[in-house]
């Protein structure tokens, strides 16, 4: 087991993608070196669902039906946000909590949907240190064991960084090296693509293609060069310039 400044932690993981990733497994076990893990994650596949909380119906958690190598684990009718409200109060001192390794990237204005991020914002608004964690993913899964020689690297130098309450870190998938990134905010096109289920039935699928290059030191940017991002965020969404303007001119 790592040990980081010669401090034990307590470390909650979750995800968007529910108990039964791979993903999760992967982080799981690479997290295991940093510290005591506890596994809460969504019964079922909860991507995309931004920072979602149920307030309408009561959350229930049950042991994992799949094993973690002898750490707590736990599947929760929820969202990712309910699994770090929810495993907060189920187990005192949590100090991190990680969320991933998700299959596909949270980048640029993808983080505003990201149930991944939305997991490690819940931990800042609890006043935690939040991680989200992300990996390419295409026609086949990532390779998790190829990967995660560079996340426990990356999780090695970021939790040492105890001045780092929120980030968003996004690993190709062989890393190069590490970029510290602000996020890509160029414009992207959402489109609707329409399709036909075997019934005969009409379905509809959302989108997203980016219009513009990214713009260099971006996490886009990054990924696109082989490169891990690791973008700092904060909850404060103010607008500071504008509020600046808007004073000045009252």
């Amino acid at each position: 087991m790592i040990m980081i400044s010669n401090y034990f932690m307590r470390i909650l993981v979750t995800n968007d993608d529910g108990i039964y990733s791979p993903g999760i497994a992967s982080l799981a076990k690479i997290a295991s070196r940093f510290g005591e893990v506890l596994v809460v994650a969504p019964d079922v596949e909860q991507s995309s669902m931004g920072h979602a909380i149920t307030h309408s119906r009561p959350l229930f958690y049950k042991k994992s039906p799949i094993s973690f190598e002898g750490m707590e684990a736990y599947r929760v009718n929820g969202t990712p946000a309910d699994c770090v409200a929810l495993g907060t109060h189920m187990w005192a001192d949590i100090e991190v909590v990680l969320s991933g390794i998700n299959m596909g990237l949270n980048l640029g204005n993808g983080m505003w949907h990201s149930g991944t991020l939305a997991a490690a914002k819940q931990a800042a608004l609890l006043g935690l240190r939040g991680i989200a964690l992300s990996t390419v993913a295409g026609k086949t899964e990532p390779d998790f064991d190829t990967l995660g020689p560079y996340v426990e690297r990356t999780l090695s130098r970021l939790l040492e960084m105890k001045d780092a309450k929120l980030l968003n870190v996004n690993f190709p998938p062989v890393p190069r090296g590490i970029k510290w990134t602000r996020q890509s905010v160029r414009f992207y096109d959402g489109k609707i693509v329409p399709g036909m289920d075997p019934m005969g039935r009409k379905h509809y699928w959302f989108t997203v293609i980016p219009l513009e290059p990214a713009e260099e030191d971006t996490d886009r940017w990054a990924i696109e060069n082989e490169y891990v991002s690791v973008t700092p965020l904060r909850l404060d969404l103010t607008d500071e310039a504008q509020l600046k303007d808007m004073i000045n001119h009252s």
